[in-house]
C-alpha cells in the first residue's frame, strides 16, 4: 500500500510575496487572507519524515505559523534568493534536534549557498551558526533517497536556469518553471496531485502563466492540481477561482492536501 503524503503550503506567492511593498492594487489591499502570500514553499510529511522544499525569506514565520517542531531535511529547487534566503533559521532545528540539517541540492545551488552563507561553511566556525550537511544530487539521477523517502527528480527550466521539480509518491511539486521536456513530463503522469506555478495571466519569461499552466494540467491529467507561485498580477483569489476547471484550485498559505 502506498504511503500517504501530506502537503502543507507554507507559501504560495511570487518572489516579492503578496501584498507587494508599496503597492495599492486591489489584490495587495485585499482583506481576504487567501490573497496574502508568503514566498513559495511546501512542507511534506510522509513515512514518518518531515521535509521542506525551499527556505525562502519567510521560512521562520512559516515554521512558527504551522507549528513545525521536527524537520528532517530541506530540498532546494534552485538558487534564487526567494527560495534560499531563510536557510540561517534551520539552526533552531539544529539546537532542538542536536544534529546538522540534511540539505539536498545540486552543485549550482551549493556553490551559491557557500558564497552567500560563507560563515556557515567557514573553516573557523563562529559559535551558534547553522549546521548543515550538503547532499549533492545531479540531474541524471532518477530517484534520490531523502532520509529514507524516495523522491523522483523532475528536470525543468526556469528560463535558462535548470531547476528541480520533485515527486513524492503520487504528488509532484513544480514551481519556477516555464519549460518541461517531453521525457520529463512522463514523470508527471498518473498523479493524484500536481502543484504547478501560475504566475499571472500575461506571459512571462521564466514562469508558466495561467493559461500555460492550465494547458499543461490538461495534458498531464492529474486527478487534482493546485496553482502556486502566484503574483498579485494574477488577480484576487476569490475571482480567479471562479475561472478554473473543476479539478484545479488556487493554493493558499496554510492549505493542507493529502494523497
Amino acid at each position: 500500500m502506498a504511503e500517504t503524503v501530506q502537503i502543507t503550503f507554507l507559501g504560495t506567492g511570487t518572489s516579492q510575496g503578496v501584498p507587494v511593498i508599496a503597492c495599492d492594487c486591489e489584490v495587495c489591499v485585499s482583506k481576504d487572507n487567501k490573497d496574502q502570500r508568503f514566498r513559495s514553499s511546501i512542507l511534506v510529511q510522509t513515512q514518518g519524515k518531515t521535509l521542506v522544499v525551499d527556505t525562502g525569506p519567510d521560512f521562520r514565520l512559516q515554521m512558527l505559523n504551522n507549528a513545525v517542531e521536527q524537520l528532517d531535511a530541506v530540498l532546494f529547487t534552485h538558487k534564487h534568493k526567494d527560495h534560499t534566503a531563510g536557510l540561517d533559521d534551520v539552526r533552531a532545528f539544529n539546537f532542538k534536534q542536536k544534529k546538522a540539517m540534511e540539505v539536498y541540492l545540486n552543485e549550482d545551488v551549493a556553490s551559491t549557498l557557500k558564497r552567500e552563507y560563507e560563515y556557515i561553511f567557514s573553516e573557523n566556525k563562529y559559535p551558534g551558526i547553522p549546521k548543515v550537511n550538503l547532499n549533492l544530487i545531479s540531474s541524471d539521477k532518477e530517484l534520490v533517497d531523502v532520509q529514507g523517502v524516495p523522491v523522483q527528480l523532475i528536470n525543468m527550466l526556469h528560463y535558462k536556469l535548470p531547476v528541480f521539480g520533485f515527486r513524492f509518491g503520487d504528488v509532484a511539486y513544480c514551481t519556477d518553471v516555464n519549460y518541461i521536456a517531453p521525457e520529463e513530463k512522463k514523470k508527471l503522469l498518473n498523479l493524484k496531485i500536481l502543484v504547478l506555478t501560475a504566475l499571472r495571466k500575461e506571459e512571462h519569461i521564466s514562469h508558466y502563466n495561467l493559461q500555460q499552466a492550465l494547458d499543461l494540467i490538461a495534458e498531464l491529467k492529474p486527478k487534482k492540481a493546485y496553482l502556486t507561485h502566484i503574483s498579485h498580477l494574477l488577480g484576487k483569489h476569490e475571482e480567479v477561482s471562479l475561472e478554473l476547471p473543476d479539478n484545479v484550485e488556487l493554493a493558499y498559505d496554510g492549505l493542507k492536501v493529502f494523497a
